[in-house]
């Protein structure tokens, strides 16, 4: 199988999931174009339609579900495979990836360090994963745990180790008129244009890092959206609008020309250790236990 192939095979699984172009593109760092270009030579290869697409929709045709329902137990089953002999390649310890988002929280890169202290034998890489698609790199195997922002409420996922809860934080540009408040009601962002997410995640997830109303109801308006943490500071410190971000994100990006208030009234940020359940072994666990020690620790 050519890497083509395996190329066109990955676009038609990812556009099955995603059911639109764009995200199935985010999903695997190529262009709306790209995707097209690589499920029409896999519809070449058929010889037929495996979705009709519209300017509204995307379906998978019937002879596409056929191919779903063959091909994603094989494909998972050839990526556990090379798992497998990666592992035994590399010796009993293996290799541990580790995800975050935007930010690597101290508690994290502590873990990790006395992680590889304890277990000499397990190599472990320290992985940025997308703001935009905090889940896809763990279905897809391309890291083993993650750490991300909760909520979770993912299918398949486990939630490990929780760390890090504290009042979600307002990022606004220095002469903002909340800049020197000390705190915030939740109910006073109806004043503040709330920077989104833009990607794959899921609704729930975005909603939570955005919310569209406050708790008692009240409208928040919605101001950009962006895919990636550095470009919601961007647009903060261009007056673009206002970001909610955890507390050791505030922490880490201190910096003058941007200001950060602790916000009261919304559920506190959190943060997650994720794995897959179907990926789930000895070092993952380890390093949750590790994690958890080293945010007693700290915390």
């Amino acid at each position: 199988m050519s890497s083509l192939e395996v190329r066109e095979l990955e676009a038609f699984l990812a556009l099955a999931d995603e059911l639109h172009f764009g995200r199935a593109g985010e999903r695997l760092f190529l262009s709306q174009s790209r995707i097209s270009q690589l499920l029409r030579s896999l519809e070449s290869r058929v010889g037929a339609r495996l979705f009709e697409r519209t300017s509204r929709r995307v379906r998978l045709t019937p002879l596409g579900e056929q191919l779903l329902t063959g091909l994603r137990p094989a494909y998972d089953a050839l990526r556990g495979a090379l798992d497998e002999v990666r592992e035994a390649a590399r010796g009993m310890g293996g290799l541990l990836r580790v995800g975050f988002q935007g930010t690597a929280d101290e508690r994290v890169v502590d873990a990790v360090a006395l992680f590889r202290d304890r277990y000499p034998d397990t190599s472990t890489e320290i992985v940025e994963i997308p703001f935009s698609d905090p889940f896809g790199p763990v279905h897809r195997r391309e890291v083993d745990a993650a750490v991300v922002l909760m909520p979770v409420a993912e299918p398949g996922l486990v939630v490990g180790h929780v760390f890090s809860r504290h009042p979600q934080t307002l990022a606004v540009p220095a002469r903002h008129p909340l800049a020197r408040r000390a705190a915030l009601d939740a109910e006073e962002l109806t004043s503040c244009p709330l920077i989104g997410v833009r990607g794959p995640a899921p609704d729930y997830w975005r909603h939570a890092q955005a919310p569209p109303r406050t708790p008692g109801g009240r409208t928040i308006p919605a101001g950009p959206t962006v895919s990636t943490l550095q470009e919601g500071l961007a647009l903060v410190q261009a007056e673009r609008g206002a970001l909610l971000v955890c507390h050791p994100t505030a922490d880490y990006y201190g910096r003058r020309a941007l200001a950060f208030v602790p916000v009261t009234g919304l559920p506190d940020s959190v943060l997650a250790l994720v794995w897959h359940r179907d990926q789930e072994n000895a070092r993952v666990r380890a390093f949750s236990q590790t994690l958890a020690t080293t945010a007693v620790r700290t915390e």
